[in-house]
């Protein structure tokens, strides 16, 4: 039962050196630091209890974040917890519909962001008050009660309530034996840790016979700067994976159309699963050319982890221009879009393959999937979830990977608390720490 009126919310620029070694390099993205806005909110309820939530960003700019939370703090300061979650459609237009601050978006951008941390914060403590996992809170969920807390605006084109319930009421068939399943083996994982492009070929060597080692059938190769160095790249983890398991890759959105289609074309001897973000992630048109393109080669056009809202993902589906959808537990306005994209993905019967790269990912995104298993595709056909192995001694509730497959917490909350030490240790010096309180007060 949700408790408690929100008397606090604050929020910290988190940052760590992870360009140093090179960890997360791709064509486009050279020198990130895995970073994050990070929100915590507060009741007055006497269980103590508090929301943890996060966006994830690159370093540069995570201040921009920050400030986008604090001027978002209004709509949920001061209110009533069992009247945000009572009306989550509502609350959720509240924030993603501000009259002057939507000019800055509308549902995209600083602004999503900012939204999808506070977002992600709620939905934490919601599932910590029902003392259950956030998937666990999903799956077990009535469906009416799970559609109240999606926005249909703009997509009842593509998928109406009325189907999206439907989907809901049939995914209730078989649930109890695929959760059981999943308690049991998992949801299947692939890596990404092996093949950042700014590791050398003798490190790229050491993760991938780990990995083997370690039980890992997938894995995704960043490609996209040089062509001779791609194809040479590409050769070496085929070469160090055997022919038998699965190989992607990942462009990062770096070529025009064309280039892309010629680029992948001299790629597809080592026989990828799919091309990832192969141009720009708002070219939809153009995502469904580079397809169709491929598809005599057999391979697929996965995007989406910077795809801006369930809009976006309603028209790549409805244009036929990717194979496998790659959600964002920070990039879509939280657990609410992200119920929008997994039910259109379902309509549209295309693989979700979550997007995992980064701090804090892993251990929201797999909420997310496994309630998509549980409770609305039922399918495990060309389904994975990507997996980095970065950062996640910073959390107070890590990831769980066995046999390359991603363990269901069992934890209650949203697994987005970090530990006070880690955020101390990493807190950006100029970012500081805000915080909006009942009376006004910035401390």
């Amino acid at each position: 039962m949700v408790r408690g009126r929100v008397i606090a919310l604050s929020v910290t620029d988190v940052r760590f050196p992870t360009s140093s070694d090179q960890h997360g390099s791709d064509a486009m993205h050279t020198d990130p630091d895995y970073s994050a806005a990070y929100v915590v909110i507060e009741t007055d309820a006497t269980d103590g209890l508090k929301g943890y939530g996060l966006t994830f960003t690159l370093g540069k700019g995570t201040e921009v974040v920050v400030c986008a939370v604090k001027a978002l703090a209004v709509h949920i300061v001061d209110r009533e917890f069992e009247e945000i979650v009572g009306d989550f459609r509502r609350f959720y237009r509240q924030l993603t519909s501000d009259g002057q601050l939507r000019w800055i978006g509308p549902e995209k951008g600083v602004v999503h962001l900012a939204t999808a941390a506070i977002l992600n914060a709620v939905w934490d403590l919601w599932a910590k008050q029902e003392g259950k996992p956030l998937w666990k809170l999903l799956v077990d969920m009535d469906p009416q009660k799970l559609l109240s807390c999606i926005d249909f605006r703009y997509i009842t084109d593509a998928l109406t309530e009325e189907e999206a319930y439907d989907m809901l009421k049939h995914g209730k068939l078989g649930q109890k034996e695929r959760e059981e399943q999943m308690l049991k083996n998992g949801y299947p994982a692939y890596t990404t840790s092996c093949a950042w492009l700014g590791y050398s070929d003798q490190q790229l060597k050491e993760l991938c016979v780990k990995a083997l080692k370690d039980g890992w059938t997938r894995f995704k190769v960043k490609v996209g700067a040089d062509l001779p160095d791609d194809i040479r790249r590409c050769k070496l983890v085929r070469e160090m994976i055997g022919p038998d398991n699965l190989l992607m890759l990942d462009a990062n959105q770096r070529w025009d159309v064309q280039e892309a289609i010629d680029w992948v074309s001299k790629l597809a001897e080592f026989k990828p699963l799919w091309i990832e973000e192969p141009t720009s992630p708002d070219d939809i048109l153009g995502h469904a050319t580079i397809s169709k393109a491929l598809a005599p080669l057999g391979i697929g056009i996965a995007t989406g982890e910077q795809c801006h809202n369930r809009v976006m993902f309603k028209q790549f589906l409805q244009a036929k221009a990717l194979h496998y959808l790659q959600i964002d537990s920070c990039r879509l306005g939280s657990v609410n879009e992200n119920l929008s994209v997994l039910l259109m993905a379902k309509k549209f019967q295309i693989p979700v393959c979550p997007h995992a790269g980064g701090v804090g990912l892993c251990e929201l995104v797999q909420h997310l999937i496994l309630f998509d298993y549980i409770s609305v595709s039922a399918s495990l056909e060309n389904r994975m979830c990507e997996y980095v192995d970065h950062l996640h001694e910073h959390f107070k509730y890590p990831v769980t990977i066995k046999k390359a497959a991603y363990m269901p917490p069992q934890d209650a909350g949203y697994s987005t608390e970090m530990k006070e030490e880690s955020v101390r240790q990493h807190r950006f010096p100029d970012g500081g720490i805000w915080q909006k309180l009942i009376s006004g007060q910035n401390v």
